[in-house]
């Protein structure tokens, strides 16, 4: 008998928004070519994959990258950023090699990386094709660090040598670092998009169907303290907090007031409420910029007061395309600490509305992926 054709991603573990845009284009994948086998890689949660998954998927905990090193959302640290990175690299070898042998052992056709060097040296060893998908590459991130820099001078050439190796790499908008892949190809955003409609999902969380709503969405890494005092004394908005049990966090204040809610978001999940649907039933996600949370945002017609978010090359790419893709404003450190959110709130929801744009990326990549599958021998 001849056996399934199997797909393996790597997907780096930073945050959450490689996984969730992955987990589209799974999705999207495992409807075109039920034939496949997808096994995944990564050190995000499990929990991601299991909520959001449509398909059975072999989720295997590994680390295959080693990102950046978040004090909180809004910083890096620098230093633990690079010696991670120094260690992990200072194996790099063993480390493709190790891989190759798992990829032959699991018959994979396919590599698919978002956006771990190792899933495209490891593919080459292995003698099957692989393909990146994203926004932004590691180098291009790393290169910005000079105590990385100076620290291990040989680094960015062999993430740089691992990307060469890849086949094809499909890139995201709001990009940077793509210049080692020897074929790129544009691919709209890849966004996860509600399926209640929002006055549903409001009335299911028991959320005010009368009043603007910012949801607050600081990922993994949660926030400093933010004078919720303050916040609750905001009468001309109300505010959304969630929290996730299984993640530990993000906190979500210690004040209790009519205008402050908090959702638990598996309580939310087991009511047929999923994250994308929350972020197109508010008015406004109040937020550090990433792809994955403005790319939601662009889908589901929803603003986004945002802030800085420290030493991230990615940052500064985000905060010039974004004007293009969605209503947004900038909120500074002080002011969101602060609470003093109302200026940033009624300037966003004064702004006209932003021709939206292409969201159909899950769909777009797993047509590329599937054009590159072959059948494994019997």
């Amino acid at each position: 008998m001849s056996q399934p054709t199997t797909v393996t991603f790597y997907i780096s573990g930073h945050g959450f928004g490689h996984a969730s845009r992955q987990i589209e284009v799974i999705n999207a994948l495992t409807r075109l070519r039920p034939d496949c086998r997808v096994l995944i890689r990564t050190s995000a949660p499990r929990w991601l994959f299991d909520r959001a998954l449509t398909g059975t998927v072999d989720v295997q905990p590994a680390t295959p990258d080693t990102g950046v090193v978040q004090i909180d959302s809004l910083q890096v640290d620098v230093d633990a950023t690079a010696d991670r990175a120094r260690d992990f690299y200072r194996t790099f070898d063993a480390r493709i090699a190790s891989h190759a042998r798992r990829l032959a052992r699991d018959r994979t056709v396919l590599v698919v990386g978002d956006i771990p060097p190792l899933a495209f040296a490891a593919a080459a060893a292995a003698g099957v094709p692989g393909i990146a998908v994203g926004n932004f590459t590691w180098d291009w991130i790393y290169a910005n660090y000079r105590t990385l820099m100076h620290t291990t001078p040989d680094l960015l050439p062999r993430m740089r040598d691992a990307y060469g190796a890849a086949d094809l790499a499909l890139r995201l908008p709001m990009s940077g670092g793509f210049e080692t892949f020897s074929t790129v190809i544009d691919v709209p955003l890849v966004a996860r998009h509600a399926r209640r409609a929002p006055a549903d999902t409001r009335a299911v969380l028991q959320l005010p169907a009368g009043r603007p709503l910012v949801l607050v969405s600081f990922g993994r890494y949660g926030l400093g303290a933010i004078d919720w005092a303050r916040v609750s004394a905001l009468r001309e908005l109300d505010v959304v907090l969630t929290h996730d049990p299984i993640d530990g966090g993000p906190a979500t204040g210690a004040v209790d007031a009519p205008n402050l809610h908090r959702i638990d978001l598996p309580a939310a999940a087991a009511q047929g409420v999923q994250y994308e649907d929350l972020v197109a039933a508010v008015d406004i996600v109040l937020t550090k910029p990433g792809y994955g949370i403005i790319a939601e945002c662009a889908a589901n017609d929803t603003a986004l007061v945002y802030t800085s978010r420290g030493a991230f090359a990615e940052y500064h790419v985000l905060v010039e395309a974004m004007p293009r893709l969605l209503r947004c404003t900038y909120i500074d450190h002080a002011d969101l600490y602060a609470g003093r959110w109302q200026p940033a709130v009624d300037a966003v929801l004064s702004q006209p509305p932003v021709s939206r744009p292409r969201t159909d990326g899950a769909q777009v990549v797993a047509r590329y992926l599937s054009s590159h599958l072959r059948t494994p021998h019997a």
